[in-house]
């Protein structure tokens, strides 16, 4: 049987890690438990699992132009630690990555060997991890890029949304940035799919089908939660002037998938129908 390690394991993603893992043979470490920047803790909890899945990360795009090295510590340091303890146990690692490792100024999806030059300290952080991740772990290490992610657990856009669809006459969103918004337990899904494929080892995709503006994302749940769209304004990136820079686009392409035998992930309104219709309005 897989043993399973699941770092990150009280956040959004890990929480529905360990939902999709539930009756496997998995050891759960959140954030309090297993400190990803201290080697000899990482040596001695990956000691004994098959694979690892990694959701711990510094998450906070804005607060990583305040303290590029803070994340960096968590994002590309303690990766690389990760990777480290991975290799010495005979560990697979699965490392969840960003589509902010790119610029932003494609016009068709990013492929998985993409040139990459993040615009923010957050993307440059996560970059480090990347490298650390393929370096340490050329055959049995993944990096998995997703984007725009939301779950029923934790903070996020669509949850925004949804709250700000009960208590608001309007909202105005930008329609200026487009990806693809991606349920955290598809991705869960994904992963662990990805860990027990027997894939070639490297840089995945995983991103919902299909591509929509943070505008039209914000109609969909206002729809999908029995709402009027209508009530959802336009407005542009320039009005809502953040530390962190955006990437204007952020629709990667998921062509590594076929040599997995895994077909790409699904069209992101399915996604957003299940999660809402769920239970988490």
């Amino acid at each position: 049987m897989t043993r399973f390690l699941v770092t990150g394991a009280g956040g959004m993603l890990g929480r529905d890690l360990l939902a999709v893992l539930d009756g496997r043979e998995v050891t759960a470490a959140t954030r309090a438990e297993l400190d990803i920047t201290d080697a000899a803790q990482v040596r001695s909890v990956v000691e004994g699992h098959d694979v690892v899945l990694n959701a711990a990360a510094w998450t906070d795009v804005d607060g990583a132009e305040a303290d590029e090295a803070g994340a960096t510590a968590v994002n590309g340091t303690g990766v690389a630690v990760l990777a480290a303890g991975c290799a010495a146990a005979g560990a697979r690692l699965v490392h969840v990555s960003t589509d902010y490792v790119f610029p932003g100024d494609a016009a068709e999806p990013y492929a998985e060997d993409a040139p990459t030059a993040p615009i923010n300290a957050y993307g440059r952080s996560k970059l480090v991890g990347e490298r650390a991740v393929l370096d340490a772990l050329p055959g049995t290490g993944y990096v998995v890029r997703t984007a725009w992610l939301y779950g029923e657990h934790g903070r996020s856009f669509v949850r925004t949304m949804l709250q700000l669809a009960r208590e608001r006459d309007f909202v105005e969103v930008v329609d200026d940035q487009v990806g693809q918004p991606t349920w955290s337990r598809d991705l869960a899904e994904r992963l662990v799919a990805l860990a027990e494929s027997g894939a070639p080892a490297g840089v995945y995709h995983g991103t919902a089908s299909g591509r929509v503006s943070w505008h039209g994302l914000a109609e969909a749940v206002f729809a999908e939660s029995g709402h009027d769209p209508a009530r959802v304004r336009r407005t542009t990136s320039a009005a809502y002037v953040r530390p962190a820079r955006r990437p204007a686009f952020s629709v990667l392409g998921h062509e590594r998938w076929a040599g997995a035998g895994l077909a790409p992930m699904r069209d992101w309104r399915a996604m957003l129908h299940d999660m809402v219709s769920g239970g988490a309005r």
